[in-house]
């Protein structure tokens, strides 16, 4: 298993689309993703593109969420030749989660080139 490209997506996960706080998680944007990164949230919606509109779309988002809201890993994540995959929950820690889905990754040069999400389930 490729550690990097493993660790990365559960860094954006963790420690990007959980962060609160937008000067420390532009600083990890910067550190894990690459400056022309692209997003994939769903085939409607138009791509993101660049670390200041991925830092937008999720300040845009958790906006919309609880301030208790966390993302946690169902399982670690795991890789296979610089693609990486992570399955996650999203909600009030031990409470039934509001969405649920997966992440994939394409890792090039050491940073996040391609995000990819899909989402499972969202309460009703």
């Amino acid at each position: 298993m490729d550690h990097t490209a493993a660790q990365l997506l559960e860094d954006s996960l963790l420690k990007v689309w959980s962060e609160r706080d937008e000067e420390k998680r532009m600083a990890v944007i910067t550190r894990i993703y690459s400056a022309d990164i692209v997003f994939y949230e769903t085939d409607n919606t138009p791509v993101i593109t660049g670390h200041q509109a991925i830092n937008q779309l999720i300040k845009s988002l958790q906006a919309q969420w609880p301030p208790e809201f966390t993302f946690k890993l169902t399982k670690p994540a795991v890789a296979n030749h610089g693609v990486s995959h992570v399955a996650w929950t999203l909600g009030v820690a031990n409470a039934t989660p509001a969405a649920s889905g997966m992440d994939i990754a394409i890792v090039k040069d050491g940073l996040i080139k391609e995000l990819y999400l899909y989402l499972d389930a969202t309460a009703s």
